[in-house]
This record gives C-alpha cells, structure tokens and sequence, in this order.
C-alpha cells in the first residue's frame, strides 16, 4: 500500500455534497439489500428442494430492494424540481447516477426474475449463475452498495477518519460481495482450492475452471482496494479485514461442513502480507505507481501459495504436479500486476 494520494479530484465534487445521514442509511439500506442474498444464497446450497419463490429470504432480499429505492428517493428529494426529467436525472452528481443505475436494474431485474421463477421454475447449479434475472440483480446490488463510498469520494477530505474507513470498509464489503457469491463458478474461495491430481491435466475439467477461479479471484479481491487507495490513503487493515471477511463468508456460505483452512489460512495470510508490505513500502525509493504494480505482482502468488502449501500439509498434496503450480502462481502474478495498471490508469471522466 502507499500513503500518497492522487491530487485529482472527482469531476463532480464541487456540485456534490452529502451529509453523514444520507451516507450511513443507505449503507444500512444496502446491507439489508445484500444480507438478503447472501441468506438466499446459503438457503439454496444448503436445500436443495428449494422450490418456491415465496420464501422468507426473498422476502429480506425484496424487501431491501424496496429499503435501498425509498432511501435513494429521500436523498433526491433535494436535488431534482418537482417533477423529475431525463436532463434533471442526468444533472445528479456521478455519486447518486450510479446507485440510480443500479436501482433500474434491481427493479429490471427483480420483476423479470418473479415471471422467470413462475413460467420457467427456479434455476440449479449452473443455471443459478448465468440466469439473465440474476445477472440484472447482481449488478444493480453493486452499483447501489457502492453510492455511501462514492458519495464520501464526491468530498473535498485527502484522508479517511474512522468513521470514513468504516463506511468505506463496510460499503465495499457489500459492493463486491455479490459479484464473489455470483461467480463461485469461477472463484477460488468457495469450495475448490486444490487440483483432482488427475495425470495428465484434461484441457477442459475441473482443475482447468479451478485455474481460472484463481486467476478472477485475484482480480476480485485487488481490485477494490486499487481503487480505493487511488482516492484516500488506505486505513491500516481495512484490506486485509476486506480480504478476511470475504473468505469466511463464502465458506460460511457454501462450504461450512468440510475443513475451515482453505478459508482461515487466506485470512491469516492476508494480514501477514498487509504487515509485511506496510514495513517494507516505507524502504522502496520508487515512484507510488511502481510500488503498487510491485504489490500487484508480490502478493497474489504469495496468498495463493501459502493456501496450497497449507493444503499441501493438510492433505498430503496441492492436487497439482509441477508445471500446474508454478504456472498458477506466475499466472496470478501476472495477473495482479495488469490488474493493478488498469486500475491506476483509468482516467476521471468529464462532466
């Protein structure tokens, strides 16, 4: 991590401005919004006969879409005439556009989602994934938990105070935590960690899509933080406890009856690494943008490698041979790096 800030600031801060209420109710509004898929998430890959829309987790889920729209109308209320216009919307602050956004595609998404149930039945497996009704849901949840963070970014502030890393904290948490649940298709956190062992390695199997959780995970949890330390200094912690709460949550989820490491030792390792990179970055005299690419190589194959080592120890073997390992390692690493480059390069728009 790196304690310099970027001087530009968000096109739209001079028009913004959002009180600490505003913030922290439609945090709490995301959070029920979230929390309900995450209830509905565990229901489904703990009962499997699941098989009526009308349950008690929909009812949370809808009923924080419902929370997450009136919040957002209260904190228009303010800011747009008596009578709403497409050029009134578009006027907003980038802060509020894209909770907005988001709200248009829960409400899309959620009113095909109750036809689709009913005409068609309720997705398994696979289908849970790439449901069009889901995919709608799933990104309007993350444009409308990201709106407390970027409303306290539309702020003139270069640091974030404890209240403002808490927010930030806990709005990223819900912001990214749906795309986690959504793609444990391809995630290295849900309920594979370690290779079949299977000699030699089909081009198309389960040890293939395994590769690719590793290479999506690690760009899933970079990313976040990325972005956040374009904006503020990051708070001591809050990646690692980012990091942390994501992998206990996604076994809690979808793997709580088998073995606790694979989600503990990523944990454990995460707050190693931050450690270990908050007393080496003072010593690196090189630009900010350098130590970050650095960060981006260094740490993804050091997090994953101690999770196979880990494993390795628990059940005798990592699953894969040689080759496998090392090109999975490199893999992330390499990938970490690019992740970090196009994080850093995107450039604010003009209004």
């Amino acid at each position: 991590m790196t304690t310099s800030v970027e001087r530009a600031r968000p096109t739209d801060a001079a028009g913004a401005s959002f009180t600490a209420r505003e913030r922290w109710v439609l945090l709490v509004a995301s959070a029920w919004l979230v929390i309900g898929l995450q209830l509905d998430a565990y229901a489904h890959a703990t009962t499997p006969e699941l098989e009526t829309f009308w349950t008690p987790w929909h009812g949370v889920l809808y009923s924080g879409i419902a929370a997450s729209g009136f919040t957002l109308l209260w904190i228009m209320r303010s800011r747009l005439p008596g009578i709403p216009t497409y050029s009134s919307l578009l006027a907003l602050p980038n802060a509020l556009r894209l909770p907005l956004a988001g709200m248009a595609f829960l409400l899309v998404g959620g009113g095909v989602d109750t036809l689709w149930h009913n005409i068609w039945g309720i997705e398994r497996d696979m289908e849970i994934f790439v449901s069009p009704s889901h995919e709608f849901i799933i990104l309007g949840m993350a444009l409308v938990a990201m709106g407390p963070t970027l409303m306290l970014a539309a702020g003139p502030g270069d640091r974030l105070g404890v209240g403002g890393g808490f927010l930030v904290g806990i709005s990223t948490l819900f912001a990214v935590l749906p795309v986690h649940i959504y793609s444990l298709h391809a995630s290295s956190i849900g309920f594979r960690h370690l290779g079949s062992g299977q000699e030699p390695v089909p081009v198309f199997s389960p040890d293939a899509q395994l590769i690719h959780g590793y290479i999506f995970s690690t760009i899933l949890l970079l990313l976040p933080f990325i972005v956040i330390g374009r904006r503020w200094p990051l708070p001591l912690g809050l990646p690692s406890i980012l990091v942390a709460i994501i992998a206990v949550l996604m076994h809690l989820m979808f793997d709580s009856r088998d073995d606790w490491w694979p989600a503990l030792t990523l944990a454990a390792v995460s707050f190693a690494i931050e450690a270990v990179w908050r007393l080496v970055t003072p010593l690196l005299k090189i630009p900010s943008n350098g130590r970050w690419v650095l960060f981006g190589l260094a740490t993804p194959p050091a997090a994953w490698g101690t999770v196979l080592l880990v494993g390795k120890i628990q059940e005798g073997s990592t699953g894969f041979n040689i080759h496998m390992t090392t090109g999975l390692l490199t893999l992330t690493a390499l990938t970490g790096a690019a992740t970090v480059l196009v994080a850093r390069s995107v450039q604010h728009l003009p209004r």
